[in-house]
């Protein structure tokens, strides 16, 4: 897949999640979110503050270095940066708005071949959207789930399925496991296959896409998924699948 491709698609979830966001009463963006601790304002002041980031970061500004001043963890950070800028939702909404058009310029400018700094990572301009898009396809089912809000998989997940498996070798690691081989195949939102890595592999995890991107994103227990394991590796692959941001 191209660099065009994954900002196209980018910007698509973006622009479906704009629709959702314009769409709220003044009292949905005050419930609570999926995302443990935060309401639907909270979310969408997070998205803004990493749109605002990826402009930063590819211009070569220190955004990256500087979400060390928050905490020592990316999670524990990210948490501080919410409560350090609180606002009105409509003012919120409309910095989000801003920051997405900004973030998505900027992706489309950049080289794609020169790797970025990007929180712990060093990540290509494509792979950065594609994080971007795993990030925001996320919290989108934080903010539509709890609201009621339909929101249906798209072939958009994809690029994110492919985040998720492109990174298995890395899981694995972080949690002290050596890197094997899994094969992924995996059945898209149109009922076609999508297949990642080497069929011969001695491990695989076949099913639902939507299912796969939805442990990737911890929003989704590997027990409840209905993904199926085969092979000495998979059931260890699929306990540590997510969707890193890694080079």
């Amino acid at each position: 897949m191209s660099g065009t491709d994954i900002v196209d698609d980018l910007e698509a979830e973006l622009d479906e999640l704009e629709g959702v966001l314009a769409g709220l009463a003044p009292d949905d963006w005050m419930r609570p979110s999926a995302a443990a601790g935060w309401a639907v304002v909270d979310v969408v002041l997070h998205l803004a503050q990493t749109d605002e980031a990826v402009p930063a970061t590819l211009h070569g500004e220190p955004w990256a270095t500087d979400w060390r001043r928050y905490g020592k963890h990316v999670d524990e950070a990210m948490a501080a940066m919410v409560r350090a800028e609180p606002a009105e939702p409509a003012e919120i909404f409309q910095r989000w708005r801003t920051a997405r058009r900004d973030s998505v310029a900027a992706l489309r400018a950049a080289d794609p071949r020169e790797p970025v700094r990007w929180v712990t990572s060093s990540l290509k301009p494509p792979t950065l959207a594609t994080t971007r898009l795993a990030e925001h396809w996320a919290h989108d089912l934080d903010i539509t789930g709890p609201l009621g809000i339909d929101y249906p998989d798209t072939m958009r997940l994809r690029h994110i399925a492919w985040l998720g498996h492109r990174t298995l070798p890395y899981a694995l690691r972080l949690s002290g496991q050596p890197a094997h081989d899994v094969y992924c195949q995996l059945t898209a939102p149109g009922g076609s296959l999508w297949r990642f890595g080497d069929p011969a592999a001695a491990s695989a995890i076949i099913g639902n896409a939507g299912a796969f991107c939805r442990v990737g994103a911890r929003r989704l227990a590997p027990a409840d998924s209905g993904l199926r394991t085969r092979g000495p590796h998979a059931d260890a692959a699929l306990q540590v699948l997510r969707n890193y941001a890694v080079g």
